[in-house]
């Protein structure tokens, strides 16, 4: 504790109880302790005001989370390259027919690149957050994000884009706890978010809903509707939208087909939604690019891992390697099932992210 005493730490406070308690546990722990709060909603465009992860609320809470604790509190404008890096990319994904993962850009763009940043400015040794996993060093080196100690509150997937760099400068103090343990230090310590709800929707979509935003934010941009279609291009009927679906999505079709059927492929080029049978979404081969790897700085040969193609994905097995332009490409052990375009494919050695890239492409 004496030894952390004069490394200062800022803590990306949401406002929910597991950022709070990152904040008491590391002011335990003798760090000097910053809260901040990131502003990231838009003036304009109907960003929540409340209850959402830096929401209006959010600020309110933590800064009486703060108060509590009595450290420095601060609101830090990032609206910029909030719409920058994560608005942007998130409307320009639907609008090319891949499904985004907006959590995972603000994670590596707006925290681990714009909040570091800034913390480095004035002056701090580490970020903090609140996320459930936990930060070690490999016998090879490298620095790697481990599973939390709970799986059903796991995070990992979220930070498989950190680099060695941001992973120097981050604690996780959180990961070493189960929620139920989190909440009960909340009270312990008087915090006044300790029953507060997690938030769990993106933080800039009111309601979720995904399409109404886009059409109130890109215009005329957003595809009008267009035809369902089967893999051979027989057309069963008109849809709402392109970015009204995604692989997988059974909800909502409208279709009479006599059996259930799901959105199987998106073609944006020809403006189609193709449809089929729950046996078609099943792939055993995933190709990702954009990768980032961590555990190793690189794939040296075919390796046996687990990998997650979405958040709540409890994983399968595969052989990834490396293809000449850099992608990779997972041969998958057991079939995996709607494996989406734009959404991240998280490869784990044991407990520790490996790495991880974007979908690109499946195949049967």
């Amino acid at each position: 504790m004496e030894e952390n005493r004069a490394k200062k730490v800022v803590v990306g406070m949401s406002g929910g109880v597991d950022s709070s308690v990152a904040a008491y546990l590391l002011k335990k722990q003798g760090y000097d302790v910053i809260g901040v709060t990131m502003q990231i909603w838009q003036d304009t465009d109907g960003t929540k005001t409340e209850g959402g992860c830096c929401s209006l609320s959010a600020v309110e809470d933590a800064r009486r989370v703060a108060a509590v604790l009595d450290i420095p509190y601060y609101v830090m404008n990032f609206r910029d390259v909030f719409k920058r890096d994560v608005i942007d990319y998130f409307t320009e994904e639907y609008l090319q027919g891949r499904t985004p993962n907006p959590c995972i850009v603000c994670n590596r763009k707006v925290k681990w690149e714009a909040l570091l940043q800034r913390s480095l400015e004035i002056g701090a040794d580490y970020i903090a957050t609140g996320h459930y996993a936990r930060v070690e060093r490999l016998g090879n080196g490298r620095l790697a994000i481990r599973n939390s100690v709970t799986a059903k509150k796991d995070q990992t997937y979220a930070l498989y884009q950190l680099t060695q760099e941001q992973l120097a400068r981050t604690l996780m103090p959180v990961g070493d706890y189960t929620k139920e343990q989190i909440r009960q230090i909340a009270v312990s310590a008087g915090l006044p978010v300790a029953g507060k709800p997690d938030s769990q929707e993106i933080c800039f979509v009111p309601d979720d809903d995904y399409a109404g935003y886009l059409e109130r934010t890109a215009g005329d941009r957003v595809p009008g509707p267009g035809n369902f279609v089967t893999a051979e291009g027989m057309i069963l009927g008109r849809h709402k939208g392109i970015t009204h679906y995604t692989i997988g999505q059974r909800r909502g079709l409208e279709l009479a087909m006599g059996e259930r059927v799901f959105v199987t492929k998106i073609r944006p080029q020809t403006n189609e939604v193709v449809i089929g049978r729950s046996d078609e979404l099943f792939v055993t081969q995933v190709i990702c690019d954009r990768v980032n790897y961590m555990a190793d700085d690189r794939l040296r040969e075919p390796k046996r891992l687990l990998a997650k193609i979405r958040y709540n994905h409890a994983g399968e097995y595969c052989v990834a390697e490396t293809l000449e332009d850099g992608s990779i490409l997972c041969r998958f052990e057991r079939p995996v099932r709607a494996a989406t375009p734009g959404q991240a494919l998280v490869l784990y050695d044991g407990e520790y992210v490996f790495g991880g890239g974007t979908i690109i492409g499946s195949f049967a």
